[in-house]
Formats: C-alpha cells, structure tokens, sequence
C-alpha cells in the first residue's frame, strides 16, 4: 500500500494519530515513548555492559593519570572510541557509578526517541509540494521506529556504547540539514559523527548530495574538524597509528566465514575494505538519487565485513532502515525495517547455529543493498527532474500544511 499523492487527513484522522488535544505531543511520538520505556525497563536491569570502556577512556584522558592524555590511543588501542565521546562521557563522571550509568543510559534513550522526530520532520520537509499525506507520514515514523526501538535500546542500555549512540544521533542531525540545505551544519555533524566513532566514515557520501560549492564547503568542514580532534593524538605520539591495526577475533557466526575468511583474528585489509565498500556503495546510492540509503548501505558493509556479530551493531541498520523507509520510499508499511529486525535480531535470540546466522546476515546485507539501489522507484508528483546527484527539489505549492504534519 502506498500513500496517495493527494489524501489529506479525513474524520477523525487528526485525533487518532494528530496531537493529543492542545499539548505539542503527537499521538504517535507518545505510543513511541511508551514503547521506548518498556524496552529500556527490559535492558536495563542488565545493562551497560561497556560503559567501562568509556569510563575509562574519558579518565585516562582528563584525568592526567600516567598513559592518557595525549597517549590514549598508543597505550590503549583497545579503546576504539573517539575523543568527542570520551567528552561526553565525562558529563556522567562526577555521579556515582550506578547513577551515572543510569543517566547516561536515558540520555542515550531520550536521543533515540529525538532522532524518531527529526527522520519525521526530514521526511515531511523533502517532501513537502508534493501532496505528501501527513497521516501516513506519522503512520510510518510509528511502525517504523517500533521496529527501530528494540535495537537502539540494545546500543544505548544493554551495551550503553555512547560511541555509537552519537555517530548514528550526528548522523541524523546531518540529514536533517541535509534535508534543509544547511551545508556547513551537515560537514560539522558528520564530522562530530566521525570524531565520535571513526567507521562513521562510511556515511560521508551524504555530502555529495549537496550542490557542489555547498559540498565543498561542507566536505571543509569535515576536514577540519576531524583533523582537529585526531592530529594531537597522532603528531605527539606516533605509535597512535598502531590503534588503526587492533584486531579482534574473527567469531564463527560472522559473515567473512562465507567468504572463505577463517583467520581467527580481524585480517588486516577487513577495516579498510569495510569502510570503501561502504562509502562506495553509498556513493553509489547518491549518483542513483537514493541517498537516504546512504546510511543502510555503509551499514550493511559493516555487518557483512566486521569479524564480530555483537547485536548492537544492528543499531546501525535499523537506522538505515528507518531513513529509507520513512524518507526513501513512500510504502504505508516499513516492511524493511522490520525484515531487518527479525533477521537480524531474532536470528541473534533464535537460531542456535553459528553459520546459519552468519548466511543470515550475508543475504540481509546483500539482498537490502541490492533493493535500495536497483528496486523500481514511484516518483512523487509534483516534482522536478533531478539534473544531478542532488536532492529532489520540489515545487512550492500554496496549500497551507494541514494539523497532522510532521513540521
């Protein structure tokens, strides 16, 4: 089912999925929360399985303690964190341990359920001249994000890897400016997403979509700030360059097994390969105009090339997920991203053989990034033809915005 071009909100539509009376809260945000609550009370009593490694990092950073500092990453290559997280993390640090965690756990939470509105607003905005159904537009950031929930609580509670949490929340802040043509905020969040977690290389390819001025001035931006947050660490202490070759087992249930990859550690070409692959196939998605799967392609490498099978890396994809289903397509049901969360997660709880789930997320990896690059595409009415790589630009339309859009 798709939604139509011209449907606006019909009897009863605005109260059912509008705002709740005269609060500035949508029906659909709340059953969100709600959602988010049960999830986090799941995780929670087991939760933040590594915040260690953050609490660590940001002591050994502030904390002038022999070994830190500047010397972080040459003495602790182990610590495959960015320096930005390592800053927010420190805002946690004065509070008792389990009080800390607990903050931080909500606060990652609460980022989840933020980044819900902004794929909406996103959504409704490069839609907008294009008789996009506001109702549908909500029906779809619901059942989507429903899907999307169970996984970002698994990053932000269960594992409670900030790390992760802001490069996946400063890539959604770039696509949201991307969306609104603000150049120089989409290099400064792909930037902070970068300086965050370096694999969030892999989602640069959403500069591209700017017009090129506009992109290069974003693309400075990228360059500067990354280069501002990582050179210290590397021109003060050389032996920071061996960090980018630590190596992690390579667990039977990854998908380099299928690949004939049986090396019991990371080979040394697999981070390198990930990333490429990645900014390739979202470089791709661009030249296509499908750039809001930039995120699931980059996503997709990962899991397809990474040597471990932590079901916190599908954060990352029900990311994806969520911009392609909400902003990529226009399909009432975000069948998608609920492909992704039963393959992937429920393989995880459900399927006890090691190659079994491995062959799972090999056909998810590559049976998504096939779709989302090739699968026919409706063009909304209402629109220009793209002339370039760009974002569709669509007519100004003098309809007012009906009570039930995202904006």
């Amino acid at each position: 089912m798709r939604d139509g071009d011209t449907a606006g909100p019909g009897p009863g539509q605005e109260a059912g999925l509008g705002r709740i009376g005269r609060l500035p809260v949508r029906w659909h945000h709340a059953l969100l929360t709600a959602w988010t609550v049960i999830w986090f009370c799941a995780a929670e009593r087991h939760g933040a399985v590594s915040w260690h490694y953050l609490a660590t990092g940001q002591e050994l950073l502030f904390g002038h303690i022999p070994g830190g500092g500047l010397a972080l990453y040459a003495n602790h290559p182990e610590l495959q964190i960015g320096p930005v997280s390592f800053l927010v993390a420190a805002v946690f640090a004065p509070f008792p341990t389990g009080l800390g965690e607990n903050l931080a756990e909500a606060f990652m939470s609460g980022l989840g359920l933020y980044m819900l509105v902004l794929v909406g607003r996103s959504a409704a905005d490069h839609y907008a001249g294009t008789g996009m159904n506001h109702r549908r537009l909500q029906q779809r950031v619901l059942t989507a994000g429903a899907a999307f929930i169970p996984m970002w609580v698994e990053v932000s509670v269960r594992f409670a890897h900030l790390d992760d949490v802001l490069a996946l929340f400063f890539t959604t802040l770039a696509v949201r400016a991307l969306v609104r043509g603000n150049a120089t905020a989409v290099g400064v969040c792909m930037a902070l997403a970068v300086d965050s977690k370096p694999w969030a290389v892999g989602f640069l390819p959403l500069v591209m979509v700017l017009p090129r001025p506009a992109a290069l001035r974003a693309c400075g931006w990228v360059v500067g700030l990354v280069a501002a947050a990582w050179l210290p660490f590397y021109l003060t202490h050389g032996d920071t360059l061996a960090a980018a070759h630590f190596t992690i087992p390579n667990q039977p249930a990854s998908s380099l097994r299928w690949f004939g990859v049986n090396d019991p550690t990371t080979p040394w070409w697999d981070r390198p390969v990930q990333m490429a692959l990645g900014a390739g196939l979202g470089a791709l998605a661009v030249r296509r105009h499908r750039w809001p799967a930039v995120v699931l392609l980059a996503a997709d490498a990962r899991i397809l090339l990474d040597p471990s099978v932590y079901t916190y890396y599908n954060a990352s994809v029900l990311l994806g997920t969520l911009l392609w289903d909400v902003i990529g397509q226009r399909r009432l049901v975000p069948w998608v991203s609920w492909i992704a969360l039963v393959s992937l997660y429920g393989s995880a709880l459900l399927v006890p053989s090691d190659a079994a789930r491995g062959l799972i997320r090999l056909a998810f990896g590559v049976g998504s990034a096939a779709y989302v690059l090739w699968w026919p595409q409706r063009k909304p009415r209402g629109t220009r033809r793209p002339t370039g790589p760009g974002p569709r630009m669509p007519r100004p339309r003098p309809t007012r915005v009906t009570a039930t859009s995202e904006r």
